[in-house]
């Protein structure tokens, strides 16, 4: 097993959407831990503190190449990374070892047309809030005393698809901007393969962030974290599942919250099936007994998403990923 530090560069950054026409930034073996940096605000760092932009961040705003501009998404990503070995129809599994920000100050922003209630809060909006890295908390307002854990995770993590190229936006069955919380430092995510090498992408970090993501951004900056990428050839999936220290993660993304739903129930009772093997009917009704679904995001267009928490501790047996 190799470690391997992949910093953000103009080099080994791209914008707005992932590609299988990209060249990988960094090749690695299957069970190799990277150290990966990436930055978030493409959009916004004319408009940030001098505390949001540093040397290398604005280097990359400023120089990015059009090779590297990709579908149109707002989103800066890191990568790709090429896997070894990896081939379509195998699972790659990311450990989430570390996730942290790198800067003391986040943002978020309403976007005319978007978000949950677009009639409402039509006027675009751009807000800047400190971060309190030492005490691990955002206040918002500032001076209201209402304290918000910070609770990091990357919004997105994605494979390449044949596709020429696919923007940022939504989430899919390739993974890509699933904006899932739960997705904390400790838990892994299983992606299917779709390219050769994987092809895997990664940013959008949160510094916190409701379920929902009702007005179309969390607390957003850039952030940092330690992954592991390992092939999986013993496991084949069509969408993405996950697990946390606690809960097995199955998800459904859909144009409306009911599509998104179904998907979430079809897949979760297909996992109990494969996993458990309870019949279809059983499992079920263990989804109305136990399973808790959730609502992930209402403003990634045209996909919404919906994940269900299956409890690791209502199981008789471990279940095995």
């Amino acid at each position: 097993m190799t470690h391997h530090i992949l910093k953000a560069t103009k080099e080994t950054v791209h914008l707005g959407g992932f590609s299988h026409l990209l060249s990988p930034v960094l090749t690695v073996d299957s069970g190799d831990t990277v150290e990966v940096e990436t930055y978030s605000g493409y959009y916004v760092y004319d408009k940030a503190p001098p505390e949001f932009v540093n040397e290398e961040f604005l280097d990359i705003c400023q120089n990015l190449s059009s090779e590297q501009k990709i579908a149109g998404g707002p989103h800066l990503l890191t990568g790709p990374i090429y896997v070894r070995d990896a081939e379509p129809g195998d699972v790659l599994e990311v450990q989430l070892d570390a996730i942290a920000p790198s800067l003391p100050v986040g943002f978020n922003a309403i976007r005319k047309g978007w978000g949950a209630l677009p009639q409402r809060f039509h006027q675009p909006a751009l807000r800047f809030i400190p971060l309190d890295l030492e005490n691990n908390i955002a206040e918002f307002p500032q001076g209201s005393g209402i304290k918000i854990p910070l609770k990091p995770f990357f919004g997105i993590l994605g494979v390449a698809t044949p596709e020429i190229s696919r923007t940022s936006i939504p989430p899919g069955s390739y993974g890509g901007n699933i904006d899932n919380r739960e997705l904390q430092a400790g838990s892994r995510l299983f992606l299917p393969i779709f390219v050769a090498g994987g092809l895997f992408s990664i940013g959008d970090g949160h510094a916190a962030q409701g379920d929902g993501e009702v007005n179309v951004t969390a607390i957003e900056t850039s952030m940092n974290g330690t992954i592991k990428l390992t092939v999986r050839k013993d496991l084949h999936l069509t969408t993405p599942i996950a697990e946390t220290p606690t809960d097995i993660i199955t998800m459904g993304f859909g144009q409306t919250l009911d599509e998104a739903l179904e998907k979430a129930l079809q897949n979760t009772i297909e996992f109990l099936e494969r996993f458990t093997y309870l019949s279809s009917e059983d499992a079920y009704v263990l989804c109305s007994l136990a399973i808790n679904f959730r609502i992930t995001q209402v403003v990634n267009s045209p996909q919404k998403g919906v994940h269900g928490m299956l409890p690791k501790s209502i199981l008789s047996g471990a279940i095995s990923l």
